[in-house]
């Protein structure tokens, strides 16, 4: 059984990135930015959990997202030294040159 949780003062921060890629995203682009995902746990203090993937979705509601990064951080702290360390940056680079749309949201968790 799920338990419903509502933001709350745990700490913990889930960061959310959705991706609509261009068309012209070449796969081997994507292949890198999966690859340099697999090793967030173990380069940058703080993450809890990483998952990404495409929508598996069966609403069809994603608006043209096709894809999505979900980062837990034990801390607002982690998250924020996550945006400026030298694994992801390389990551957020290639998002930023591949993706027609992005949209990132964070919340407390």
């Amino acid at each position: 059984m799920c338990e419903y949780q509502t933001m709350n003062d745990s700490g913990a921060v889930v960061h959310v990135v959705l991706t609509q890629w261009r068309s012209d995203a070449p796969h081997d682009a994507l292949a890198q930015i999966v690859e340099m995902i697999g090793h967030f746990p173990a380069d940058i203090p703080g993450i809890s959990s990483v998952v990404e993937g495409p929508s598996v979705s069966t609403e069809g509601l994603e608006g043209g997202f096709e894809w999505s990064l979900v980062v837990t951080f034990e801390s607002a702290e982690a998250r924020d030294g996550y945006l400026d360390h030298p694994s992801h940056l390389p990551v957020a680079a290639l998002i930023g040159q591949w993706a027609q749309r992005v949209v990132v949201f964070d919340l407390s968790a």
